[in-house]
């Protein structure tokens, strides 16, 4: 039961930028079960089944990733209540890993009903700022070894074929500072309220969707000071590039405006780059929706921002699936639904399974 493997790997902190234990964890538990693994220059954890002859077929990449959204410090302990086990990142991807270690160790002894070779990994930098560079990094590197992509993430039921394109920005405005009374220098608080405020009067389409959100915001040292600096972190989302590329030159504007205006500079770096549209999906959907079949569950098509989006500019067939059921998602009470995991395992072993025997792939 992949239930064996989960409270360990969730009680195993993994901050993105800082998801070492628990990379060393899951390289550990690959070892245990007698495969051979790898770390890549990124920090990603990667094994390669590779039948004989099986040699030289494009290979069907799986990846789970390591990183959750919670700080280092964060209590993860996970308590168990009512079928549920609950705890900061319990779900998302701490469950997901667990399904798929689950996965190498019922192939075990079986790796050569494969007919086409099936690499498996734990990736870096899903969450926030890592801005998917595990999975980017994976897919520029191996692209030509690589028939499909596969990121095992989400709920049970869910399959993510369109990919939402992301920008992100932090935008720093730097003054002089200074006395409330004594001084009369410009503020950077200041400058970081008009752009906020301009910012969000900024026209969003309705359809395509597309989003704009500042969601962190903080400067100043005390209430007698001029603000000498002041930062907020923005992101902007659509389904549509074209949409995307112009709400993006249009945000810009907004920043070097309220820094100008306000008198003080700005420091602008792009922190956040996942490019969007359709994933290709096409090869991989039947046996998706095969292989929920057959755990009695429907599939819903969604569109979200994945590891999969990485796949987008290298025009790989990509797809995000779900192998739990539970809610909360990035909350310190997050759950995961227990009897769900079984389910989750079976639907992705048999994903792999029609996918091997798809003439598609």
């Amino acid at each position: 039961m992949p239930l064996s493997y989960l409270t360990r790997i969730a009680q195993t902190p993994a901050p993105t930028f800082a998801e070492g234990r628990r990379a060393d964890l899951i390289a550990d538990l690959w070892t245990e079960l007698g495969y051979a693994t790898e770390r890549d220059e990124v920090g990603n954890i990667l094994t390669r089944l590779t039948p004989p002859g099986t040699e030289g077929r494009p290979a069907l990449l799986l990846a789970a990733h390591l990183d959750t959204v919670f700080d280092a410090g964060t209590d993860v302990t996970v308590r168990e209540e009512a079928g549920r086990l609950i705890g900061p990142g319990v779900g998302d991807n701490s469950a997901s890993l667990a399904v798929v270690t689950a996965l190498l160790r019922d192939l075990r002894g079986q790796t050569g009903a494969l007919r086409r070779p099936l690499w498996i990994a734990a990736n870096v930098g899903e969450e926030g700022l890592g801005d998917l560079r595990g999975a980017k990094y994976l897919l520029a590197r191996h692209r030509p070894q690589l028939g499909a992509f596969i990121a095992v993430d989400g709920y049970l039921g869910v399959a993510v074929t369109r990919a939402v394109g992301v920008r992100r920005y932090r935008a720093v405005f730097v003054g002089p500072g200074g006395h409330s009374w004594g001084d009369q220098a410009p503020s950077a608080l200041h400058a970081l309220g008009r752009a906020i405020s301009t910012l969000y009067a900024l026209h969003l389409p309705a359809s395509p969707r597309t989003t704009l959100n500042v969601g962190v915001a903080s400067g100043g040292t005390s209430v007698n000071s001029i603000a000498g600096t002041a930062e907020l972190l923005l992101d902007l989302r659509s389904l549509d590039a074209r949409v995307l590329a112009d709400l993006d030159t249009r945000a810009v504007a907004v920043l070097h405006a309220a820094a100008r205006d306000a008198g003080v500079q700005l420091r602008l770096e792009r922190v956040g780059d996942r490019p969007g549209g359709d994933l290709q999906s096409g090869p991989l959907l039947g046996a998706v929706r095969d292989a929920a079949r057959e755990i009695r569950t429907d599939i819903r098509l969604a569109s979200s921002s994945t590891d999969a989006n990485a796949a987008v500019p290298h025009g790989l067939p990509a797809v995000a699936v779900g192998v739990y059921r539970g809610g909360n998602a990035h909350r310190t009470d997050e759950w995961v639904q227990t009897s769900s995991l079984a389910p989750g395992l079976k639907f992705l072993r048999r994903l792999v399974d029609l996918y091997q025997r798809s003439p598609a792939a």
